[in-house]
Order: structure tokens, then sequence, then C-alpha cells
């Protein structure tokens, strides 16, 4: 079975209540299962965690990529900071999808920039919820190519 693991940073356990202006009325409890729904009719065994702690973060990738599994990761305002975070993508050999609820390129200029995203397979942006749903459905589809090209 196909694992991912869902990841997300900074200020997401607010989500319903942060700025829902910008970020919407979901929390994460419903993208989480909402994707949860989603990874069984996928056939993915699913790990989602938050975290508020940029090391946390970093451990949660690490583990992931060491393990085999994919990784969809909003990894929020470490997006725009974090070497660290972006190094353990590259160093475990993650291949990950990075994913955020507002569009970004449309906010302040801070945010445009992404030092995740050279690492990641692609970014999908400005869809609320649905970013989620899009990411993992093309991280599935990606992780299914992966496994397809190391059988004999």
């Amino acid at each position: 079975m196909t694992a991912i693991h869902v990841l997300n940073g900074p200020n997401l356990n607010l989500l319903g209540r942060r700025e829902p202006g910008i970020y919407g009325s979901a929390t994460l409890a419903d993208i989480e299962r909402d994707l949860r729904a989603q990874a069984g009719r996928l056939g993915i065994d699913l790990t989602f965690r938050q975290t508020n702690a940029e090391g946390e973060l970093v451990g949660f990738v690490q583990e992931a990529g060491l393990a085999g599994a994919g990784v969809l990761i909003n990894a929020a305002a470490y997006t725009h900071t974090s070497v660290a975070l972006r190094d353990a993508i590259a160093g475990s050999g993650a291949l990950a999808v990075e994913v955020h609820l507002s569009n970004v390129h449309a906010r302040e200029a801070f945010r445009h920039v992404s030092l995740i995203a050279p690492v990641c397979a692609g970014v999908i942006c400005g869809f609320g919820p649905m970013s989620y749903s899009l990411g993992l459905d093309a991280l599935a589809r990606l992780m299914a190519g992966r496994s397809d090209t190391t059988q004999p």
C-alpha cells in the first residue's frame, strides 16, 4: 500500500478561526477527514500531522522520506524561511508536493518565494482545502509511477 504523510506547519491548527477571509472556514480536522476519505478510495495509507515547531516538522519530513513515503506538505510560514526544511526534503529523498490554501502569489511579496519548491515535484496553491485534495491525487499518481519504474 502506498504511504503518504500529510505534514502541516505553523498556525494551521488555527484554521477555521484564523483569517477566514484568506484561509476559509474549514478546520484542519475537516481537511483531514476529507483526505482520509479520499485516501481510502485511492488505497493510500495516510499519516496526518501538524506542528508549530520547525525542528519537529523537519523530523516528520525525514521520517517520511527515509521510509519511502510521499510527502504532501503545507509548510505555512516555513515555506519562505526554512533552509532546514528544504534540506530535509532533499536529503531524505522524499517525493514531495507543496500545497497552500491561499494563492501565495496574490499576497505579500515575501510569500512569493518558496525555499522548498525547488525540491518538490510540484506546487498547488489557491484552491482552499481543494489544494490538499489535488495535491493528494497528484502525489498518489507520482508514487504509483515511481513504484512502476522499480518493478522488474
